[in-house]
């Protein structure tokens, strides 16, 4: 009996840290998942510099990553089909656990079909995983919104300082144009404060080149 109790005690204990982290959080009408830290970029403009939570959520810096199980515990409470859309974008690049993040995505589709889902992506998930990792997007995600970010790769690097270095850019561009086979709505996206007017129209001649929009969006404080 004491086994016992001292058993469900912990689990109550693991349950309950889980929850005190930040693993789903709402912005705007979306409910957003947050499954790492990790990066492979470490960006001048990124949420990290300028705090631990963006949008006026808790902390989302976690204690260590969630399981696949946690995941979708923490979704399940916050009753999805509630939100028109699930996105993957926390305190890291989601693509880290991309096994991971594709399978929760898959479950939340089996449950709510009509719930679309998103995944925000610095793009460099072949130079991550070592392969072209575009099919992995297929039948899962509705959209995938990928960060840009810079028209030269020595720009980029100047920028999201990349341990990919010079190869990051180049990475990105062949995902985009690769992943868009597999995924009907896909962007590029960059933020306007860190680049010039004449960048700006550089990145514009990369979207059209690869077929997908861009969006300029304003700096997150």
């Amino acid at each position: 009996m004491t086994e016992y109790s001292e058993i469900s005690e912990k689990s109550s204990e693991k349950r309950e840290k889980v929850r005190a982290m930040t693993v789903t959080y709402v912005v705007d009408g979306g409910l957003y998942i947050n499954v790492t830290n990790r990066c492979t970029n470490r960006c001048d403009f990124c949420i990290r510099n300028n705090g631990d939570g963006a949008y006026g959520s808790e902390s989302l810096w976690l204690e260590r990553e969630p399981t696949e199980e946690e995941i979708l515990e923490s979704v399940w409470s916050m009753n999805p089909e509630k939100f028109g859309e699930v996105v993957f974008c926390g305190y890291g690049e989601p693509s880290v656990r991309l096994g991971v993040v594709r399978s929760v995505a898959e479950r939340i589709k089996e449950r709510y079909p009509e719930i679309k889902i998103r995944i925000n992506t610095n793009g460099q998930s072949d130079l991550i995983l070592g392969y072209d990792s575009a099919p992995l997007f297929k039948d899962v995600f509705d959209s995938v919104s990928i960060s840009l970010n810079a028209p030269t790769a020595e720009r980029y690097q100047e920028i999201c300082h990349s341990i990919y270095g010079d190869k990051a850019l180049e990475s990105i561009i062949n995902f985009a144009k690769n992943v868009k086979n597999y995924v009907q709505n896909v962007k590029f996206s960059l933020v306007r404060e860190s680049l010039t007017a004449e960048e700006i129209k550089e990145c514009y001649n990369i979207s059209e080149e690869c077929g997908v929009p861009l969006r300029i969006r304003d700096l997150i404080t």
